[in-house]
């Protein structure tokens, strides 16, 4: 109850703007109009109009389906043209189809079995995406009406640059697809951020991400008024048949004015945008009917939906409200219950402007029960002025979840097929049997994933939550267990952080990570900061928001991100750092519509985070070890000035007197060193080796880990120390710089990360050796610039046998340099030390 109190709280601050907002029309999606493609005829070459939308003939997408396919036309009587034909599988196989925008898309598959010589009503298969069953053991019939075809709807989010739906006949059977439409959705129509509800529990934040997940549509009702069809194709059917108790409730008048949308399509709710649902949904309602003094006063007059789905599944139900008889808001208030047990106070006084009638909607995760049974039902209170309950609109979407039993698609010709990794999560399927393979080792489970960064939000704080006095870090202290150095001068009021941030409004998130979501904020000085916000109310977390803390406010470097403050008040675990313009390092590698990275600024930006981490380990104090170097942890600033970012896994070598940290594993995968998985014992060069997957992620601009890439390709270390040794690193360079790379500069890279992935960690450099021979690349290739050379002859054998390079009177390694490279003093000035270093360079065909 609270939870939903505070999101709701959070969206009423943005009330009083939406007059202002409607006004300046800066919503890029606010003229958002379903996309042309891809709308397919299966089936056919020929095209077909369906709801003002052209369905294409199959052979535009130039897929090539073997002899194991074929087509079947029907020729007697259809409910539309778009069933007269139908793509029928023998065998694995399916539609391959490019995609050009990340987002979240929208798969409808269409199944009509008419009348043929296959029979088709006799088909039985699955359907698939990589990593995700969206239909298993299926028929394609219709059941509850044999001449209407059954429309399967899914929402997935998409990261990649293509998307394989395969199809997959059972045994002796096959499998068939009339019609598919795939298209992206305007943004925050589905988030990844919601409240969970279990009937023990109550509300809490959902742990999970539905970004990660794929969604398929069980039920859209408009409550209380016809079918209709939306902007989006999505059908609303009425919902008379779902009622428990139909007397209790009467269909209100249609409304027949204008419903006050939220201005643009770009609102993550609770207030709904013209793209959340039609008018039509808006402007009809349920509400309870004739109710007395005696039956409200008890609360047994309610309104109940009762809904079969899967047993036991999780499901996304989505309400929509809009009191559009009311001439005021907040006369109305009202009790929500799931499965019999209370949720929430549902009244618009807190969500809606006051340019009513204003729609809006809450959305839950809720697990069916035993029996397969999802109710809804709304109670009027008996203290409102107007006591009612209304409903407008109620969407059921089941989640699905990854499954490592779905086989990767084969292709004829890998190195032109992609498939997408399909909201992010692959990983838990073919990667993890990957690691079995490869280490025998079974970790996963304690891995922290990484997450793609989406507008999200964490539920929201009331904005009067300041002020309190309550702090984590005392209880942990009074329990026995102190942290020192903690500095109480960098502490930050939460309601500082409220005001600096709007709240935690979603148009402030600019990243997400393991602790939590991270936004953009203005304290009350004017400097500009990124505040890093843990799930509200969880101890998860904790260990990793002390020792960020204590390792940040003790250290000061050019190449380090800044600690500006942190907040413990109300449970609530909050880092405060510089603001970095430019985001990270990845940000800028693929999937991704910013400008490449020329190579001298991809080489300037590894010395730069080469520094930050020589500094962490020789010149902190004691030596600290990150422990989850990766290219999303090294972050830009306007100039594109590198900084390592996220200590909370850091560990200090005072804190243990052995000469390295032995500790469970952490991290994220593909970073890892292996030989860490071995032993469990951490060193310095565990970051070497992390920092090394990061050089050659810069190299090549790809993912570390890509399921979708044939197996001796999935694990980006492996592949290019396979590519080094063969003599085929080029080809897996980023073809956007290949032809800037001076080959001097490309060898003493290749070396360079070659030594830092060595398995063994005493074969491996240390990080100012690392340093040394990354400056030593950038300034071959700045001589190279100034002055073309032949490149040497390129060698099959390993980088690390005898390489001709310049002659270069190399001078004492700057893992010597402590004392001349960055200190907490000299934080500023790290460039010097190194610049003086390679102004002495003598290398003799530069000059």
């Amino acid at each position: 109850m609270e939870i939903l109190k505070r999101h709701r709280i959070q969206h009423s601050l943005c009330v009083a703007l939406a007059f202002l907002q409607f006004s300046s029309l800066q919503f890029p999606s606010l003229g958002y109009n379903v996309p042309d493609k891809y709308f397919i005829n299966c089936g056919s070459d020929n095209s077909v109009t369906e709801s003002g939308k052209v369905y294409v003939g199959e052979s535009s997408l130039g897929t090539s389906f073997g002899s194991s396919s074929n087509t079947e036309k029907n020729e007697s009587s259809v409910p539309s043209p778009l069933y007269q034909t139908a793509r029928i599988f023998r065998g694995d196989s399916g539609y391959k189809f490019n995609i050009d925008t990340n987002g979240t898309y929208l798969v409808r598959l269409h199944f009509f079995p008419f009348s043929s010589p296959s029979n088709l009503s006799s088909a039985r298969f699955n359907v698939s995406v990589p990593g995700f069953w969206l239909l298993q053991n299926f028929t394609g019939t219709n059941d509850t009406n044999n001449n209407s075809a059954l429309v399967k709807e899914f929402f997935m989010h998409i990261t990649s640059t293509s998307l394989k739906i395969t199809f997959r006949p059972l045994s002796s059977s096959f499998a068939f697809v009339n019609a598919i439409e795939l298209f992206v959705l305007p943004l925050h129509l589905i988030s990844d951020a919601v409240a969970r509800f279990t009937p023990i529990g109550g509300l809490s934040t959902y742990s999970g991400d539905l970004y990660s997940r794929v969604l398929e549509t069980k039920y859209r009702l408009n409550v209380g008024g016809q079918a209709t069809k939306d902007m989006l194709l999505r059908n609303w059917i009425p919902d008379d048949i779902y009622l428990s108790y139909p007397v209790n409730a009467k269909n209100h008048s249609p409304y027949q004015d204008q419903i006050r949308y939220h201005v643009g399509d770009d609102s993550n709710g609770p207030n709904a945008t013209r793209i959340t649902a039609p008018t039509e949904v808006y402007g009809t309602a349920k509400e309870t009917n004739n109710i007395s003094d005696s039956a409200r006063d008890f609360g047994l007059l309610n309104i109940t939906w009762a809904l079969p789905v899967e047993n036991n599944l999780d499901h996304l139900l989505r309400l929509h409200f809009c009191d559009y008889w009311n001439s005021i808001s907040g006369l109305t208030y009202f009790e929500l219950s799931i499965s019999n047990a209370h949720v929430m106070q549902i009244n618009s006084d807190v969500n809606v402007s006051n340019l009513l009638p204003a729609p809006y909607y809450y959305d839950f995760v809720v697990k069916s029960d035993g029996f397969g049974n999802i109710r809804v039902s709304l109670t009027p209170n008996g203290t409102a002025e107007i006591p009612n309950a209304f409903l407008n609109g109620l969407e059921i979407m089941k989640v699905i979840e990854q499954s490592n039993s779905v086989p990767p698609d084969l292709e004829s010709d890998s190195s032109h097929n992609s498939l997408p990794v399909v909201l992010g999560s692959v990983l838990g399927g073919l990667v993890l049997v990957f690691v079995m393979t490869l280490l025998g080792f079974l970790w996963c489970f304690k891995m922290r994933k990484e997450k793609p960064v989406e507008n999200s939000d964490w539920l929201p704080i009331p904005v009067n939550a300041g002020g309190s006095s309550h702090s984590r870090l005392t209880d942990i202290t009074s329990h026995g267990s102190p942290l020192p150095n903690i500095n109480l001068g960098l502490k930050l009021s939460l309601i500082d952080l409220q005001l600096a941030t709007k709240n935690f409004h979603a148009s402030q998130l600019i990243g997400k990570g393991g602790f939590g979501n991270v936004y953009k904020g203005v304290l009350r000085n004017g400097n500009i900061v990124a505040v890093k916000r843990s799930q509200p109310g969880s101890g998860q977390g904790l260990p990793e928001f002390q020792t960020e803390i204590m390792v940040l406010s003790k250290i000061r470097h050019k190449h380090l991100v800044s600690l500006i403050g942190y907040c413990d008040e109300k449970l609530e675990m909050i880092l405060v750092y510089e603001y970095m313009e430019k985001g990270t390092l990845r940000d800028h590698l693929y999937n991704t519509n910013l400008p490449s990275l020329s190579w001298k600024v991809r080489l300037q930006i590894c010395i730069d985070a080469a520094r930050g981490l020589h500094y962490l380990h020789k010149g902190a104090a004691g030596g600290i070890i990150h422990r989850d170097v990766k290219s999303t942890n090294i972050l830009l600033d306007e100039n594109h000035v590198a900084k390592v970012a996220d200590f909370g896994l850091s560990r200090s070598g005072p804190l243990d007197p052995q000469p390295y940290v032995s500790t469970g594993v952490k991290g994220t995968f593909g970073y890892l060193d292996p030989e860490y998985f071995r032993s469990q014992q951490l060193t310095e060069k565990s970051d070497v080796y992390s920092f090394g997957v990061v050089l050659l992620e810069v190299l090549c601009a790809r993912a570390v880990i890509d399921p979708s890439l044939p197996r001796d390709q999935i694990n980006l270390a492996e592949w290019g120390l396979l590519c080094k040794n063969k003599g085929t690193l080029q080809e897996i360079i980023d073809p956007s710089i290949k032809d800037q790379i001076d080959q001097n500069s490309l060898r003493k890279f290749s070396e360079t990360i070659e030594k830092c992935l060595q398995d063994d960690g005493s074969d491996r450099p240390t990080m100012g050796d690392v340093l040394w021979d990354l400056e030593y690349a950038l300034q071959l290739q700045r001589g190279a610039n100034a002055i073309q050379r032949e490149p040497y002859e390129d060698s099959s054998s390993s980088v690390s046998a005898s390489l001709q390079l310049p002659n270069v009177r190399r001078l004492p390694s700057l893992s010597t340099l402590s004392e001349m490279d960055d200190t907490i003093v000299r934080g500023d000035d790290s460039h010097s030390a190194v610049d003086s270093v390679f102004s002495q360079l003598e290398i003799d065909d530069a000059r």
